[in-house]
């Protein structure tokens, strides 16, 4: 069911689009280009699909990331973006809180990083009324330096149900390679589905695994200019 796309034609094609409701793992290896891929669904999804997004950041601060799309000419709908900035104030830095931001203390602070996620859903969902809206969370790994798995299955529990009830999507990144086994298997029990990236050759490959009946084809990408690009497939 096409409730909501990536964006990336390829694999919407073989998964024909996710179901409302779902929650997705983006794993991959460092230096694949995970954070592009991120903000390329952000961009499709409110520019081009008409979604709200709201978006946890671990790494950089939600000055830069805007700043990212206005150099890149990806013309965001501010109207339907949220940003919650785990990362200023641990610098010491003096962001202010706009529409478009929310400050939490730092990456350690879930119950901080919660109410700012609530904020937003009550902002698009309730008072703009805007039907579909994503929740992205930049990153679970560095969210987990900070946290045991325990209290982090807690905290993406909450609002991976509040995704399935308000049928929205949820896409939360982390890295491979650098957690044991075992709390990654944990996590994924809150996801439908994973995409997964690889690095292989000095090239990278993605997949979808979990949103259709079986995974899609592995495919090469590159990514330009800001732009990502499918290059083969395996």
């Amino acid at each position: 069911m096409n409730d909501y796309l990536l964006g990336i034609k390829e694999l919407d094609n073989e998964i024909e689009g996710i179901r409302k409701g779902s929650n997705i793992m983006l794993i991959g290896p460092p230096m694949s280009g995970k954070e592009l891929i991120l903000n390329f669904i952000m961009y499709h999804g409110a520019a081009i699909n008409g979604n709200a997004v709201i978006s946890v950041t671990t790494r950089e601060s939600a000055p830069h990331i805007l700043e990212w799309f206005k150099e890149n000419k990806l013309n965001l709908p501010l109207d339907r973006i949220g940003i919650i900035d785990c990362v200023s104030k641990t610098l010491g830095g003096t962001l202010k809180e706009d529409e478009n931001i929310r400050i939490a203390s730092s990456p350690v602070d879930l119950t901080g990083i919660g109410v700012k996620i609530s904020y937003y859903f009550e902002e698009f969902i309730t008072k703009k009324n805007i039907p579909k809206n994503q929740l992205h969370i930049n990153s679970l790994s560095t969210i987990l330096m900070y946290s045991n798995i325990q209290t982090v299955f807690r905290f993406l529990h909450v609002f991976t149900g509040r995704i399935k009830s308000t049928g929205g999507l949820g896409i939360y990144m982390i890295e491979s390679g650098i957690h044991d086994e075992q709390a990654i298997a944990t996590l994924k029990q809150l996801f439908d589905g994973i995409i997964e990236i690889r690095t292989e050759s000095d090239k990278n490959l993605i997949r979808v695994v979990g949103l259709s009946s079986k995974p899609t084809s592995w495919f090469e990408y590159e990514i330009e200019d800001a732009k990502l690009k499918i290059v083969g497939r395996k």
